[in-house]
């Protein structure tokens, strides 16, 4: 079978494959227009795993009429563009043997996620597990295992016991003592213990039984980022929470345990805080972990540490750079490869001696994922703001900070090739207190660069989150610049790669320099005549929610404002999954003084709510319960300020399942258009 969507890139053409942001896109009218269906019909290209042949595997998530989502795994000769199906089904953690034989995978059967072994040169998969509540990862190991995470039940936190629990069918009764009891979307019912698999036997070893604390969040896209296992097979690395009850100082250290389940022991016990990602050196002599010295800070730098089996001394490895890696894995020859957060971009790194010197490998775009073939070639998924995931290989130096980037793979053309997309282009600002701020603008598609157009600013969340070089599934400036609007993404203070300090600028006062920024950006893009002043909407999601309910509190300036899952009562947060660094954020506590927490509460400023809002929520959002939009949807009517609510009972803090996303975008882009009016059309008077 082969994929007529997946073509080699012309062979005469030099183009890095990845546009650089601001490069002129097709505007040419007829074309079609970026809708939230048509961003829904684009395949979704995942994570590639290079394979002994100079092979990739590559699954590719594609949606149809309904909320299913089919993946096809695709086995791609990145020199000739054949692709073939390996794979289909809702399968999920692809993981390459050693010999380069095999694959497991997750597929789930009655229910659960079980672990699969598909040969690579043919034949069906066969079920290696019948773990009693599935596994959320599994990979295989240097000798030739499956290492797994298993989920256990709390109460019965062995295999077997979880095994022989059986409920009556009730709802369970959640009762705790502990300060983390939730997370995301689920109570923490459940645990997670790594367990080894022999694919022969098969059999399956717990490595961990008994344990009641062993956490990994189950929503990850890495769920086994933090498990390793040393060269020769006989130890396993993992990180686990080692807090004490009732747990509100979460508390991530780095285990090391033989495979047998033997010798359990910690190895950072003079480094408390949050260690993660363990992984073994090549010769198996060290482990390479990340650490950040304030655990209540999650945009604290990431400091990369080496830890020696033999001596137990831990030594950081890029002492003097402030930036913060991630997915780090070794290189075929030894080097350590990462990729970083840099300044509204994304970029592969690798770490070329122990004399700590970072050699960046690529400059734009968002890449992530990498995986080296066995000839040393890298690969990565690349994207852009106007371009979506697809692989790309790490070709040769174009500069002294930059390599080469080829695409090879091309699931998205057919779509992509079809579809009118608008210039982006990158400004610097002077932001809040005069410091320099990145603003990413999107224009509509068949706008001018100095066409006056309605503005919708798009505000990121976090606090510590960043709208980058990249293509987004759930907040995509491009299907609202396809509406006729101009769109801003403004990176304000707090956002992350731009280091810590940058980061935790707004500790302590949340609705400050943010704030400040956007208004610059504002007042920047109507002085450079991009911007209808009387058209202009402020919108965000999380801390971005929170923004634009801040924002809507001090000025009225505003058309219209788009919250979704905002946090509008800083107090009122003290119902969120993790309370751990709360204080830090907003500068105090409801107990020790409230007054501290109020001044940036935008509930505490209701009297200067007069902007027409629609809010939008999940029903299921742990990180921020749905009580805050409620809250100021109530505050806006009691008020008899135009509202609109949209909830989604099946939602958690992100809009994730096809129709409700694209009925979430339906209500967005209406919300607009009811307040802004069309881009040849006057404002509307109420």
């Amino acid at each position: 079978m082969r994929n007529p969507g997946f073509q080699p890139p012309p062979s005469d053409v030099s183009n890095p494959g990845l546009p650089e942001a601001g490069a002129a896109m097709c505007h040419h009218r007829g074309m079609a227009t970026l809708t939230p269906e048509v961003l829904w019909s684009i395949p979704r290209v995942g994570a590639p795993h290079a394979l002994g042949d100079g092979r990739l595997l590559v699954p590719v998530t594609t949606y149809g009429d309904d909320d299913s989502p089919e993946v096809t795994v695709w086995r791609t000769d990145p020199a000739s563009g054949d692709a073939h199906a390996f794979a289909s089904g809702t399968v999920s953690s692809l993981s390459v043997s050693p010999d380069w034989g095999r694959v497991a995978y997750l597929r789930p059967v009655n229910g659960h996620r079980q672990v699969h072994v598909q040969p690579l040169d043919g034949g069906e998969a066969h079920r290696v597990t019948d773990l009693p509540r599935g596994a959320v990862g599994a990979k295989w190991t240097p000798d030739g295992q499956i290492v797994a995470i298993a989920v256990v039940r709390a109460d019965s936190p062995t295999l077997e016991e979880t095994a022989d629990h059986d409920p009556d069918g009730r709802p369970v009764v959640s009762v705790t003592e502990d300060a983390v009891y939730r997370y995301w979307d689920m109570w923490l019912h459940d645990v997670y213990h790594p367990v080894l698999v022999d694919p022969e036997t098969p059999s399956v070893t717990d490595l961990t039984p008994g344990a009641t604390r062993m956490w990994v969040w189950p929503n990850t896209d890495d769920p086994l980022g933090d498990v390793d296992v040393s060269p020769d097979g006989s130890l396993v690395a993992f990180a686990a929470d080692d807090s004490d009850p009732p747990h509100l100082e979460t508390s991530w250290s780095i285990f090391l345990i033989g495979s047998d389940g033997s010798g359990l022991r910690r190895i950072d016990e003079t480094r408390p805080g949050n260690s993660r990602r363990p992984r073994f050196t090549a010769d198996g002599s060290g482990l390479i972990y990340g650490y950040r010295e304030q655990p209540d800070f999650y945009a604290d730098r990431v400091q990369l540490v080496r830890y020696d089996l033999t001596t137990g001394d831990h030594s950081e490895l890029a002492p003097g750079w402030d930036r913060s890696p991630e997915e780090w894995r070794l290189d075929g020859v030894g080097r350590l490869l990462f990729t970083a957060e840099d300044r509204g971009r994304r970029r592969l790194f690798r770490l070329s001696s122990r004399d700590g010197e970072v050699e960046p490998l690529t400059d734009g775009g968002w890449v992530s994922d990498p995986t080296v073939a066995p000839d040393g070639t890298v690969y990565v998924l690349a994207q852009t703001l106007t371009a979506p995931p697809e692989v790309h290989r790490v070709g040769a130096p174009l500069t002294d900070n930059s390599h080469l980037l080829e695409r090879v793979s091309s699931f998205t053309e057919p779509t992509m090739s079809t579809i009118s997309l608008g210039r982006t282009r990158e400004l610097t600002i002077a932001g809040a207190d005069s410091e320099p701020v990145q603003v990413w603008v999107i224009d509509p598609p068949d706008a001018e660069p100095d066409d006056i157009c309605p503005l919708v600013h798009m505000i990121h969340g976090g606090p510590h989150g960043v709208f980058g070089d990249t293509w987004h599934w759930r907040w995509n400036g491009q299907v609202v610049a396809a509406a006729g609007y101009r769109v801003a993404h403004v990176n304000f203070h707090g956002s992350t790669g731009w280091g810590s300090d940058f980061a935790a600028s707004i500790h302590g006062a949340w609705g400050d320099k943010p704030y400040r920024d956007v208004e610059a950006a504002t007042d920047h893009l109507i002085g450079l005549g991009l911007v209808d002043e009387d058209k202009m909407a402020v919108t965000g999601g999380s801390y971005g929610g929170y923004l634009t309910a801040w924002i809507t509190a001090q000025t009225d300036r505003y058309s219209c404002a788009i919250a979704h899952a905002p946090v509008t009562n800083l107090g009122g947060m003290y119902a969120t999954d993790i309370v751990y660094g709360w204080e830090r954020a907003t500068g105090g506590s409801v107990w020790s003084d409230r007054h501290a927490v109020d001044r940036w509460s935008p509930s505490a400023h209701a009297p200067g709510y007069a902007t027409p809002t629609l809010v939008t929520a999940g029903a299921r959002d742990f990180r921020v319960p749905d009580t805050q939009a409620l809250e100021l949807y109530g505050i806006l009517k009691a008020k008899g300020v135009p509202a609109r609510l949209a909830s989604y009972p099946d939602e958690n803090h992100w809009i994730l399942a096809r129709l409700d996303s694209i009925h979430w975008y339906g209500e967005f882009l209406s919300w607009l258009e009811r307040w802004l009016g069309g881009p040849d059309e006057p404002s509307p008077s109420t």
